[in-house]
Formats: C-alpha cells, sequence, structure tokens
C-alpha cells in the first residue's frame, strides 16, 4: 500500500494504517496478500471477459469495483483523502471529477486514438496513462485499475500490451519521472512494448 495521506488512518482500523475491509484482517501484511490473490484472479478474467463500456469514467470506476468489491465497501468509489506516494502528490480529491472528466472527454473526442499512425498513439497512450497517474482515483489499487483500462483501450485499438513482461521497476521509475515533467521513459517503454495483432 505505501501510501501518505492526509490522515492516515482514515478508513482504517483504529491505531492501524491496515485499510477496513469485508474480511476483518487487521494485519496489513496479510491483507495485501489476500489482495493480491483475489484482484491477481479477477484480473485474469477480465483478460478473458473484458468489461465491455465507453471507455469513460464510468468504464474505470466498474473495474475497480469489479476488482475489489468482494475486498471494501468503497470498491468502485472515488477517494475523499488526499494521497502523496515516493514524493508524487496526487491529484486533490475535491479535483478528481474535474480532471476526470477533461481525460475522458479528451479520450473520447480524440475517438479513443483509433487510426492514428503508431507514434502518435504511443504518444496519446503514453499521455492518457499520465494524466490517469496523476489523477489516482481511488484509495486504493489505482496502478492496477490503470494498467487493466490502458491495455483494454490498446487492443481496442488493434494492438497488444503485457504488462506483466515489462519491469515494474523501470515502469515505478518511469513513471515518476513523467510526473515531473520527463516522459522520455515511459514513452520507449510503451514504444516496445506494444505490438500490432
Amino acid at each position: 500500500m505505501g501510501y501518505s495521506i492526509n490522515s492516515s488512518t482514515d478508513n482504517c482500523y483504529e491505531g492501524t494504517t491496515c485499510l477496513i475491509n469485508k474480511l476483518n484482517i487487521k494485519d496489513e501484511k496479510i491483507l495485501a496478500e489476500v489482495e493480491g490473490r483475489i484482484t491477481f484472479a479477477k484480473s485474469s478474467t477480465l483478460e478473458k471477459e473484458p468489461i465491455n463500456s465507453n471507455y469513460d469514467f464510468e468504464h474505470y470506476k466498474a473495474i475497480h469495483k469489479y476488482l475489489f468489491e468482494d475486498l471494501y465497501d468503497w470498491a468502485g468509489q472515488i477517494r475523499t483523502v488526499n494521497l502523496f506516494k515516493k514524493g508524487t502528490q496526487f491529484a486533490n480529491a475535491d479535483e478528481i471529477e474535474r480532471i476526470a472528466d477533461a481525460c475522458f472527454k479528451r479520450l473520447a473526442d480524440n475517438n479513443y486514438f483509433r487510426n492514428m499512425d503508431f507514434n502518435d498513439f504511443v504518444e496519446n497512450i503514453v499521455d492518457f496513462y499520465c494524466v490517469t497517474n496523476d489523477l489516482h482515483p481511488f484509495r486504493e489499487g489505482n496502478g492496477r485499475v490503470q494498467r487493466i483500462f490502458i491495455a483494454q483501450l490498446i487492443r481496442f485499438n488493434g494492438y497488444d500490451i503485457d504488462f506483466n513482461m515489462i519491469d515494474t521497476d523501470k515502469l515505478m521509475l518511469a513513471t515518476i519521472h513523467a510526473a515531473n515533467g520527463v516522459s522520455d521513459g515511459l514513452k520507449e517503454i510503451f514504444k516496445t512494448s506494444i505490438i500490432k495483432v
């Protein structure tokens, strides 16, 4: 989990930083392990049976709800606290709806990046990745939702990507750099990882 928030106990069991969950697990390490197993299984299902929607914010939230509904009452709901992670401050909670509206409107206005040449497509995917990373709309599970949604969007456009084949440390470092305005590393990762099918 590893977030700093403006109230480190928000949605957590009293005296802990362990998120309140439907399984009543009060040990953060055990919760992380259980959460990982559940979301891995559900992610695998989404690989075979993706959520069919309009690639809008409701679609994005539906992925989160599906992944986390067995664990958290707030699955699919926008966070109410501000988050910081590894020196990155994400969008303020009260700005999420406005930023999401603009982000997903731009996606629709650009026809979901259909029929772009490869370099333009990669540029737009990287930009979308950066904006959704900054958005970080959920209390937990943002990266998993982001990767599933973007993989579905990439496949919708006749390409493929396997995030499991991307070095997670390299991706995280490139994401941190992009959050600070330098997206060259992310562009290189996506350019070499997106393939035509």
